[in-house]
């Protein structure tokens, strides 16, 4: 056999055995899906990695449990959404009596504006919340509704972030003019300070998409107009 000859077999015998183990490694391939050899999520079906929370590995899910995962994440409303929902009715609640004030005793213009404005907001506000606890089964005490209405809350005794006392409202109810005006600024702006601080405790420790958006509202709304009557005093 001359050089020719073996360079050509050698080069068809490399091509062969090269073909053969491109084969093999696809039957090897098609083997192991088949016989379930790479990791399968448990209860079969397509499989979902869901990161771990930091320190924690990711989790290998089936899509159903990725649904059900993402439903119990997003889905029902916690202790803390329903706590918010029922504080910041009564919270508003009181800022529309200080707001009703401001009609008869104010002194300046402006104020009187600015009254109105947050009166216009969070009207609409409260009505949205209670609509959003008669959807989700409470009244505005936060217990289960059976027909009664509860009253203004159960909140532990602990009193919520900014509520003037009632000594404070007697006070914004005697005074008028350019008085009134600088009470009723502090004791609103302190107000809105409280309810920017239960916004951002749901934002952390509540789950509800609906009360998310609500309470970021509240709390880009408020911020803005704490700056203003800031700029008023």
């Amino acid at each position: 056999m001359t050089d020719r000859h073996r360079s050509r077999f050698s080069v068809r015998a490399l091509t062969s055995a090269l073909a053969s183990l491109a084969a093999l490694t696809a039957l090897a391939v098609l083997t192991g899906c088949e016989d379930g050899s790479d990791e399968a999520a448990p209860g079969g079906g397509p499989s979902v990695i869901a990161p771990g929370r930091p320190g924690e590995a990711a989790e290998t899910l089936s899509a159903e449990e990725a649904r059900k995962a993402g439903e119990t994440q997003r889905g029902r409303p916690n202790d803390a959404d329903f706590s918010y929902v029922t504080g910041m009715i009564e919270h508003h609640q009181q800022a529309l009596v200080m707001t009703g004030l401001a009609e008869e005793h104010a002194g300046s213009g402006k104020v009187r504006r600015l009254a109105d404005r947050i009166a216009a907001a969070q009207g609409p506000e409260i009505s949205a919340m209670r609509s959003w606890l008669k959807r989700n089964g409470r009244d505005e005490g936060g217990h289960e509704d059976h027909g009664e209405h509860g009253g203004h809350g159960d909140h532990g005794g602990a009193p919520m972030p900014g509520m003037a006392t009632e000594e404070q409202l007697d006070e914004l109810r005697q005074a008028r003019g350019e008085e009134f005006d600088r009470l009723f600024l502090k004791l609103m702006i302190a107000h809105h300070q409280g309810a920017v601080t239960m916004a951002k405790d749901v934002t952390a420790d509540g789950r509800d998409t609906q009360v998310q958006e609500m309470a970021g509202d509240v709390a880009v709304q408020q911020t803005a107009e704490i700056n203003r009557m800031r700029s008023m005093s």
